[in-house]
């Protein structure tokens, strides 16, 4: 049957594959937009992304976006499934019908290499040259019309940070003919020598489609001189990081100081709206206290994973992971843990499950125990309740009090990080880490739609934990803090006589030794379930135990007026090593196939946590803080 008497193709499965950071998932949101859905592939923690859109001609293209690869001979689980999927080697997953392969073009090498090793397949392919506006503007040079000529499959140039960047792509697909069963070939894992062979056909090709990266110029040469030496970098880098946390504290002061006086306005209007009574406590001393105790840290979360992103699309990150590559080798983790490590900062779970890019079992296995020792943002309420309600605001030249002790609570996560790797790796023997394998990006202004987008997720995740997860806890314990109600003739605070007050003086011998009172035995059982919770638990537990005066100061007046500073500093120990939330507790069950790491990972937590802050607070108390 001809092309032209074929009946219309009603859907067709296309799967985009490509290197690492080429751009390849920026393209997938722009061609499906909001039409996606995200889930894991059967049995493996890989994350599998679909989404849809329909072309000119109404065919409905299904779009599957694989992990970034190398090579279709995998060395981590994410390329080992890319390589199945394109194979059509999962039961669970349909062979695609056409592979796009996404190329950086201004870094085209690595890219024309798998292009040959994908075409080798048989499928219908399409090479898409992203960020080709940003190779124009430098100066590259490329004939596209010869590359498309000298590979054999349609070339087309896409910009995936720009609407209508995906049109020559789209075209191209519309184009492109279903792949006919007798062209898919056989696949076999090449040799070492057919794979030199295909590196030296793929300069051929580069240098035939009169391909040239320009120069770097002198200014980019000087400064990745000083960014990757080992001095001047390391330098440079602690500079960046304590900024960072001056700027926390210092720019968040005002929209805090707004969200506060906001919901201290809510609660007063549901206390004056409404009859005294169970709804108007649940309202004013359950809801708003608890949850508003926790929005109110928006501001610093905002902050800090906007100087995270920038960092990122600068280009400036894999120049750290580099430069921190010697450093994490000496204490027995890959370099590869590096990306791991840095996206624990905003929540383990995502930290944990980026390990699986590491192929090297031991060395995943360390890198997904000391995870939870980066402080990921749900610490960060926690930190600036009892920073802002302890140490004073004033300056230290040009520094920020408070800025310091933030960035002294990070770099003590970092350090605590190092020296439990080094402990695993005395206990397994001392292997030799496997070293970083990386391309550096090219220095780019960070993207302000990218910047938005990203900012805007965190947003949402941290406002859905806030109403979700964190007002179902407040709830339970506002029930917890209220029933039963006191006996007659009780003389104090109602919360004392409680199922929450019981199991906090249940609990206050265990954490009396290290300068914890019973409200604070309340307000860590829910925190298992998400740090930060633990804020507004205390929230709700003092706006319970206190007068309407007392509680009017704020959680941070409160605590400061009925804690010790030991007691405080304790506190903030115990959350350097605060043992895991239950949601990654899971993630790391589902990770390794088990219970065994997981229990293990509560257990030192747990150790650790009780040990450093029964060893402040003593300290603190020997030096007259108590």
């Amino acid at each position: 049957m001809s092309a032209a008497t074929q009946a219309p193709i009603v859907e067709r499965r296309i799967a985009l594959v490509g290197l690492p950071n080429c751009g390849k998932t920026a393209l997938f949101n722009l061609l499906t937009g909001g039409r996606q859905k995200v889930a894991n592939y059967p049995g493996v923690t890989v994350e599998r992304k679909e989404g849809a859109f329909s072309g000119p001609s109404g065919c409905r293209y299904r779009l599957l976006d694989l992990p970034g690869t190398y090579s279709l001979t995998p060395t981590t689980l994410d390329e080992a499934i890319t390589r199945d999927v394109a194979l059509g080697r999962l039961a669970s997953e349909a062979r695609p019908e056409t592979i796009v392969l996404v190329a950086d073009a201004t870094h085209l090498a690595l890219s024309v290499r798998l292009a040959l090793e994908v075409k080798s397949l048989g499928l219908p392919m399409i090479l898409a040259l992203n960020m080709s506006d940003l190779a124009r503007r430098r100066g590259y040079a490329l004939d596209c019309e010869r590359l498309a000529s000298e590979l054999g499959i349609p070339v087309v140039e896409t910009v995936a940070v720009s609407r209508g960047g995906a049109q020559g792509l789209i075209d191209a697909l519309e184009r492109a003919p279903a792949a006919p069963s007798s062209q898919i070939r056989h696949w076999q894992e090449p040799s070492a020598e057919q794979v030199g062979d295909t590196h030296r056909e793929a300069a051929r090709i580069l240098e035939a489609a009169g391909y040239h990266e320009k120069a770097r110029s002198d200014l980019v040469a000087l400064a990745d001189r000083v960014l990757l030496h080992p001095v001047l970098g390391m330098l440079v880098l602690a500079v960046l990081l304590f900024l960072v946390f001056q700027a926390v504290f210092s720019w968040a002061e005002a929209p805090m100081g707004w969200i506060e006086s906001g919901t201290t306005a809510l609660a007063g209007w549901v206390n004056g709206a409404l009859p005294d009574g169970a709804l108007r406590s649940l309202l004013a001393d359950g809801i708003i206290a608890g949850v508003g105790s926790v929005i109110v840290f928006l501001p610093q979360i905002v902050i800090l994973f906007l100087f995270i992103l920038a960092l990122e699309d600068s280009g400036y990150l894999p120049r750290a992971a580099y430069l921190l590559d010697r450093l994490m080798g000496g204490v027995g983790l890959s370099g590869r843990a590096f990306i791991p490590l840095l996206s624990s900062f905003a929540c383990a779970i995502p930290g944990i499950m980026a390990t699986r890019t590491i192929p090297n079992l031991p060395d995943r296995i360390a890198t997904i125990m000391v995870a939870p020792l980066m402080t990921c943002s749900a610490r960060l309420p926690v930190y600036a309740l009892l920073i802002g309600a302890f140490i004073p605001g004033r300056d230290i030249g040009p520094f920020n009090l408070q800025g310091l002790v933030l960035f002294a609570l990070y770099f003590a996560g970092v350090l605590a990080a190092l020296a439990v790797a080094f402990v695993l790796k005395r206990l397994r023997g001392g292997g030799d880490a496997h070293q970083l394998m990386l391309e550096l990006p090219d220095f780019q202004w960070p993207n302000l739609r990218n910047l938005a987008l990203g900012l805007i997720e965190r947003v949402q995740i941290f406002l859905a934990r806030a109403g979700g997860l964190i007002l179902a806890f407040v709830v339970l314990l506002w029930f917890l803090a209220t029933y039963p109600a006191p006996p007659v003739g009780a003389t104090l605070p109602p919360i004392e006589y409680s199922y929450a007050g019981m199991i906090g003086h249940a609990l206050a011998p265990l954490l009396a030794p290290i300068g914890f009172n019973w409200q604070i035995a309340v307000a860590l059982v829910p925190g298992l379930a998400a740090r930060e919770v633990a804020v507004g638990a205390l929230g709700t537990v003092y706006a319970l135990s206190g007068d309407e005066a007392t509680v009017a100061e704020g959680l941070s007046g409160v605590i400061a007026s009925q804690w010790s500073l030991a007691t405080a500093l304790a506190l903030l120990a115990w959350y350097v090593f605060a043992p895991q939330c239950l949601a990654t507790l899971a993630v790391v069950k589902r990770e390794t196939n088990g219970w065994r790491y997981p229990l293990l990972m509560a257990a030192y937590l747990f150790a650790l946590a009780y040990v450093a802050a029964g060893i402040t607070y003593h300290t603190a108390v020997a030096l007259g803080a108590g």
